[in-house]
Parts: structure tokens; sequence; C-alpha cells
């Protein structure tokens, strides 16, 4: 709610200070006393439009602040808690305050806090709306048409179903999306390792292998030379007597001479016997050495492409060719890991689907309940229409779908108000057919429509009685006192009609010093107002019957 309205240096208004309470406000004037201009003040708090035109001639610069109060737990708090301009989710007021000087610039803080004009924007417009003849209603923006059409048809559990589809959605998506272009980043590695495993997997490499190979390889090259020097070894120790018989034969006489020797030549002849072994056993040694030497050249070029193979490998790999069995489980590891994040991919892209398939079917839930909604509030504001002097008139709710790449948090179809002013007409939006005065009108009736379901709380309509008689003054009156049930109104108006149904009455005066206009406001009395109502009914001169008609008029609004 509006508590409180201060405005300097403002056009005809050199500092004024208003405090509004609940209810119905009446704000009333003659012609030019600066009605209009205080309104223009409050737009200025609220960050609408703004220019050097508005300073006051002579002033430095113009400013307006306006404070709100609202329960603890209203949604304004928690906008303010969500920037830090507030006091938390407790937070019970919010002061709006703005200047521009005479250079055009302006400044923009809430709660004394510097803030963006479009900040300020943003919180006024979730805490007054203006309708009149000049200003854009607030609720012909998108945003707030849909806000508006949900409200009428209790959506708001449907809609924030759909906002946390659409962020599921949207993460979902992202997932998918990282995981698939991280697949296409390494398609290329994969395929690489996948070509190297292949070839260590039909190499299919052992243990220490490539080791064995090469002294295998050495034995064999080497095998020739072996054979030669054993067999010239053996041709030494062949003869005629071979010398192990030769030996033998020195040996037995050895044997005998000691036995005469008495035990001197024991040892010789015990060197002789041992000769004989050995020479013996070396015999048979070069025969098994001759036996055991491999020369099979097909053996040698086998092991030697075997060994090469393995070193090729290892060359490409830059690895040790014994090692080579660790690099094809390293590889193994590495392709199963990209295997389990390719599965982990259409994981994610199960779940996007998931996500997606969710969030249509909680979209089309809401916009069935739009459609049924739009019916409804078509049907409402139409005889709203009818009770304000516009029957030929049609308003209609229109759900434009949109695209599956624009469809969001806030649904699958964009919200348009149209209307027709005349029978047999093709009718438009909203906004491009109706003249200032009907368009106040038609914000009036969606406003009736709304009441006690919009998050506005506090309305301002300024004139929007311009050009209408007694009796669809006395309608429009009906109607602002109705909403003023639900919400705080403010109303700037030349009806006494709709004067007289005000709880809170003030009259904007315009007075000349020195040459110079300036405006004031004052809250009235019950004996101010009554007169106040009286000069609207007759004019410059109050008559006794102008009173008599005010106090009826007060006294049908008091009933």
């Amino acid at each position: 709610m509006l508590r409180r309205l201060s405005i300097r240096g403002l056009a005809a208004i050199e500092s004024m200070t208003l405090e509004f309470g609940p209810g119905l406000c009446a704000l009333t004037g003659e012609t030019g006393a600066g009605k209009s201009i205080l309104i223009d003040g409050l737009g200025l708090a609220l960050g609408r439009r703004a220019g050097a035109g508005m300073v006051r001639d002579g002033a430095a610069r113009a400013e307006a602040a306006a404070e709100f109060a609202f329960p603890p737990g209203d949604p304004a708090a928690g906008w303010l808690a969500n920037r830090g301009l507030g006091d938390g989710a407790d937070s019970r007021t919010a002061l709006l305050r703005r200047g521009v000087g005479a250079d055009g610039r302006s400044r923009a803080f809430i709660n004394d806090r510097p803030v963006t004009v479009s900040a300020l924007g943003e919180l006024g417009a979730r805490l007054l709306e203006i309708h009149g003849q000049e200003a854009r209603p607030d609720i012909l923006d998108p945003a707030r048409r849909r806000e508006a059409l949900d409200a009428y048809g209790g959506l708001e559990a449907d809609v924030r179903a759909v906002a946390r589809a659409a962020e599921k959605r949207r993460d979902a998506a992202a997932a998918f999306a990282a995981a698939a272009e991280a697949a296409r980043a390494h398609a290329a590695e994969r395929e690489l390792l996948q070509a190297q495993s292949d070839e260590l997997r039909a190499l299919a490499p052992g243990d220490g292998e490539a080791s064995r190979l090469d002294a295998e390889r050495r034995r064999l090259m080497a095998g020739q030379r072996i054979a030669e020097a054993l067999a010239e070894a053996g041709t030494a120790l062949s003869g005629d007597p071979p010398p192990e018989q030769a030996l033998a034969r020195a040996a037995a006489a050895a044997r005998r001479a000691a036995d005469a020797a008495c035990g001197r030549l024991d040892a010789l002849a015990d060197a002789l016997d041992r000769a004989v072994i050995e020479a013996a056993e070396a015999r048979s040694g070069l025969d098994a050495a001759a036996a055991d030497i491999d020369l099979d050249s097909e053996r040698l070029e086998t092991v030697e492409a075997r060994l090469f193979a393995l070193r090729g490998v290892a060359r490409k790999h830059r690895a040790d060719a014994d090692r080579l069995p660790e690099l094809a489980d390293a590889i193994a590891d590495r392709l199963a890991a990209m295997d389990n994040r390719e599965r982990g991919a259409e994981t994610l892209r199960a779940a996007a689907e998931a996500a997606r398939a969710d969030y249509g079917r909680r979209a089309a839930r809401l916009t069935a309940g739009r459609r049924r909604a739009a019916r409804g509030l078509a049907a409402a504001i139409n005889r709203e229409l009818a009770a304000l002097r516009m029957g030929e008139a049609r308003f209609a709710v229109d759900l434009a779908p949109l695209g599956a790449d624009a469809a969001g948090a806030h649904g699958a179809e964009r919200v348009n108000f149209r209307a027709a002013t005349l029978p047999g007409a093709r009718g438009g939006l909203l906004e491009r057919i109706a003249s200032g005065g009907e368009l106040s009108r038609f914000m009036l009736a969606l406003c009736v429509a709304l009441a006690g379901k919009q998050r506005t709380p506090s309305l301002v309509f300024d004139e929007i009685d311009t050009g209408v008689g007694g009796a669809v003054a006395h309608a429009v009156g009906a109607r602002i006192a109705r909403l003023a049930a639900h919400a705080q109104v403010l109303v700037v108006t030349h009806h006494p009609q709709v004067a007289a149904l005000a709880d809170r009455h003030y009259r904007i005066v315009k007075t000349t010093a020195g040459g110079r206009a300036a405006a004031a406001a004052e809250p009235l009395a019950a004996g101010a107002r009554r007169e106040e109502i009286a000069r609207m009914l007759s004019g410059a001169r109050i008559t006794d019957a102008a009173r008599a008609a005010a106090d009826s008029l007060l006294a049908a609004a008091a009933s």
C-alpha cells in the first residue's frame, strides 16, 4: 500500500507531501490544478519516463519519493531481500526515490541505496499500477497479461510446476549437450585408441617376450661359431689311440710305480686317475654340446620377425617392447572409460528426453487451464463492459502458441488481449484498438474481474471517467469502490459521483504568488469534502442545491 508521496520541484509542484491510507482515495480539483502532475510525480518515483522538462522553472532538479508498506512475507519483501535492498523476509516498507536534473540525468534509489532505473521500475510495477488516459497500463506488458490470466484461473501451482519442469529440462539438455560435445571432441582420439588397441590385441605381446626373443636370436646367430669351435675341440680329443686311452695306460703305469715307491708317487697316480675321468667327461660334454646346438635357420627368421614386430610397435608408442602388455591394458582402460562416458551420455540423453516429455505434459496442463481461464475472464470483462456502457465492445483473451524453442518457464503460449469496440469490426490487439478513454474502461473492467486475485496492492486511475455521463460515472465509481475492498485505489476524478464514494478525499489547488503558479494538496474533513463535492456539481458558484445534492451523494455512498 502507498503510504506517503513526497514531490519537490516538479512542474507546478514546488513541494508537496501526501499521506494515504487503505481503501478508496479520491483526488479532485479544478482543471489545471495539478492533479495529473501529482500522478506524474508518482510515476517518476516508480521508474517511469522522466526528462528535464519535468523540472520546475528555477529548480535544480525534480524529486519524488514514494513510501510503501506491505505485510511480512509479501513478494516485494522477497524481491528486496534477493537484491540486498531490504531487511529480509520481514521487510515491511520500501522507499522508492528518484530525482531528475535540469540536464535530464536522473538517479534512482530504493531504501536510500542507489539502483538502476529498470530495478526501480521492476519493483514499482509490483507495488502499484497506473491506469489513465495517457499512461500505458502495466497490465498490457506480456508478462503482466500472463500473470493476470493465471491469477484469474488460480493457476499459480501449475505455473510453478511448469517453471520447475522448464529448469529441469534446461539442465538435462545442457548436461546431455555437454556430454555429446565431449564425445564429438574425443571422437578422433577414440578412433586412434581403438586402432592401437586392435593392433596390440592382434600382436598379443607377452610379458618379457621381447627379451626372451632377443636372447634366443643371439643364441641362434652364434650357433655356427659354437659348432665350429666344438668340432675343433672334438678333433683335438680324437686320435689313435684316443687321449683318454693314453691317459689310462699312463695312469696304470704310475699306479704300479706308486706301489713300489712306498707312497711317494701316490699323488701323481691320483692326478693321472683324475685326468682319465676328466678326459672322458670332456668328450661326453663335447658330444652333448654339439648335439644341443640349434642351427635351424627357419627358427631364426621366425624369431627375428616376431622380435622386429614387437620393437616396431614399441617405437610407435615410444615404449619399451617388454612393456607392451602394460600399454595394451592402459589403452583398454582408456577405451573402457570412454565407453562409460558414452553410456553416461546415453543416460543423459534419456534423462533429457524424459525432462522434455515431463515439461510438455505440464505445459499442456497449464495451456488447458489458461484456455478455461481465458474464456471465463473474457466473459467477466464483457459483463463489466456492458455495465460501463460499452455493451457493443467485445473483449477476448488470445493464446498464441510459442515455438518449441521459445516455450519455457512461463509456458508454451503468449497471452494477448484482443478487443473490438464497434459492432462487426474485425478487432485487434487491445492496446492498438481502444482509444485512451476506452482503454481505461477496459482496464477498469479487467481490474474488477481480477478483484481479490491480482497481486498488485495499489491501483491508480487517472481521470478514466473523462467524457462519460452521470450514469456511466456512477457505474465507474461503483466498480472502483468495489475494487477498493480488495486493494488500495487512488482515483483522480472530475465526477462527484465517484468522489463521494471515497474513504479519503484530497483536494489539489493551484495558487499564484510572485507571478508563479504552485500546486498544493490538502486532505478534506467532512465539511470541506461536502463543499468540494458541491463545487464539482455546480461549478465556481456553490449553491444550496449543490450542497443538498452533495449530501445526497455522500449519504448514498455511506449506505
